[in-house]
């Protein structure tokens, strides 16, 4: 081809790099500063209100429930709580109560 149109192509595909790379720029930067926003929208609204986010409750929750629920379960801890031991007790049959293998005959 010709030396002019390889440069012009160059040039134009530099060109459309550098267009598409301060896109992707632009629309990080947006996305930041929309997040910025966003939280310090719903700090200054929790401060307002006097309640804390919604989020950070429900996460604070999750920990809630999971200290509750796995107590005792880490390995080194004592269980709370005696151990009782049950004397067992053998169930006798009725008397003229038929038997499972009977009843399957």
């Amino acid at each position: 081809m010709n030396p002019v149109s390889d440069l012009l192509s160059r040039i134009l595909r530099g060109a459309l790099k550098l267009v598409l790379v301060l896109a992707a720029l632009v629309f990080v930067l947006s996305f930041l500063l929309a997040a910025l926003v966003a939280v310090l929208g719903v700090s200054f609204w929790s401060l307002i209100t006097g309640r804390k986010p919604a989020p950070l409750m429900m996460f604070s929750r999750m920990r809630e429930q999971s200290q509750r629920y796995t107590q005792g379960m880490w390995p080194g801890r004592t269980a709370p709580g005696d151990v009782v031991d049950v004397d067992a007790t053998e169930v006798g049959e009725r008397p003229g109560a038929e038997s499972p293998l009977q009843r399957l005959r």
